[in-house]
């Protein structure tokens, strides 16, 4: 209560109600006799104050100078000063942002899957060429077998791309019931939320700020970065995706994996091991790998 007219308000209520003289209820208020008789001589602002508060509920993001500009349009034309006073006592300011937008996926505990397909967890690692351009990988993990079902390396990997990758590995792999995942802008995109729907497989983004919750793919990539990627000069994406493609088959059926007691992925998933651990995986003895046509 610190303008006049509110404190002529409290003055007219404490005569009105509780029967006082203007001299007890100025005295109880805390404002000069001379103030309450006070007759403004300039003309009401109630036609102003509407037509602010209007356009400050319309256009959210503008300040008090552009809603004058607005204004003005109109042929209401407030001195700037008046316009920031009444802009203050109204109660306007411009709206904070919210976060950004978020999917709504499910969040509930999860269980530990029981079997294949029951749970794929995503992921992406980013890492960079001899010529400093950088790349991202998409990595997609079976929980229970602990497989790595894909590594797609890209320049850019959109929801979109996404997408089409997760369709592509569903022909081979099958189906799977759950996908876990980050609140990453390509995770949360509308082509992924169209994606589940359409498949009607459930998405569950973890809490942010927790990749805990997204421990299997968030261990996955440690290996992944500690065995392949740091100990390798990448001098192209296709001698990326040659490098991966065969770290990949490397790590699904010869390395074998400590929280499966000593066995490989494929194993646990009731596959044949073909063939043996490749000598390096660092430099292929195949130079001309520019054209072969490799997919992940």
């Amino acid at each position: 209560m610190v303008t006049p007219g509110a404190k002529r308000e409290a003055v007219a209520h404490a005569r009105e109600h509780h029967g006082v003289s203007e001299r007890r209820a100025c005295a109880l208020v805390g404002v000069s006799r001379r103030v309450i008789r006070y007759v403004p001589s300039r003309p009401d602002d109630g036609t102003l104050r509407q037509r602010l508060r209007e356009l400050a509920a319309e256009r959210r993001r503008f300040g008090y100078r552009r809603l004058g500009y607005l204004l003005a349009r109109e042929g209401i034309t407030p001195n700037h000063k008046k316009l920031l006073r009444i802009y203050r006592e109204e109660g306007l300011r411009v709206r904070r942002r919210g976060g950004r937008k978020r999917a709504l996926g499910t969040r509930r505990p999860m269980v530990l899957p029981d079997g294949p397909n029951q749970r794929w967890s995503l992921d992406f690692v980013s890492d960079s060429l001899i010529c400093g351009r950088r790349f991202r990988i998409l990595c997609v993990v079976d929980d229970y077998t602990r497989e790595c079902l894909a590594l797609v390396a890209d320049t850019s990997l959109s929801g979109a791309r996404v997408a089409r990758e997760l369709t592509s590995l569903m022909g081979s792999r099958g189906k799977p019931h759950t996908v876990v995942s980050d609140n990453g802008t390509e995770l949360t995109s509308s082509a992924i939320l169209r994606w589940s729907q359409e498949r009607r497989v459930e998405w569950h983004y973890i809490a942010p700020g927790k990749p805990m919750q997204n421990g299997f793919v968030e261990s996955f990539n440690g290996r992944l970065r500690d065995e392949c990627l740091n100990e390798t000069l990448f001098t192209s994406l296709a001698h990326a995706r040659f490098v991966l493609a065969a770290w990949r088959h490397d790590y699904n059926t010869v390395r074998p994996h400590s929280k499966l007691g000593g066995k490989t992925p494929a194993e646990i998933a009731g596959q044949r091991v073909w063939g043996h651990a490749p000598r390096h995986v660092a430099i292929p003895s195949n130079i001309n790998h520019e054209g072969a046509r490799l997919y992940l």
